[in-house]
């Protein structure tokens, strides 16, 4: 049995902020391929469908599709304020290789 990813607390309270829940939305995480790592990650607000993986806290919703998941056992998704920019972002420990932006990576 693969395991979940893991949503921040931190991940959690900036979907609250942005009023993703009030809307209907949740932060879908997916894995496509291409960038220069050979997958990227589409981080986005969007509807929940029927056979996503629900991860809720407080309301707020992380969802994750069927084939996306196993690309992102065990990944932590969180959320960075830094002084380079705020972002949604992932440590995701099935990769083997990232790009230096953080939106790629290889297995």
């Amino acid at each position: 049995m693969q395991l979940p990813p893991i949503v921040t607390p931190r991940a959690y309270e900036r979907l609250s902020e942005i009023g993703a829940a009030e809307d209907g939305k949740a932060l879908r995480v997916a894995v496509e391929g291409g960038g220069c790592s050979g997958f990227q990650y589409e981080i986005k607000l969007d509807e929940p469908a029927g056979d996503d993986l629900v991860l809720e806290e407080s309301g707020e919703k992380v969802v994750v599709d069927p084939v996306s998941l196993p690309f992102l056992a065990g990944a932590t998704i969180d959320f960075s304020d830094e002084l380079i920019g705020a972002r949604f972002t992932i440590d995701n420990p099935n990769a083997s290789s990232s790009c230096g932006c953080g939106t790629s990576f290889s297995m």
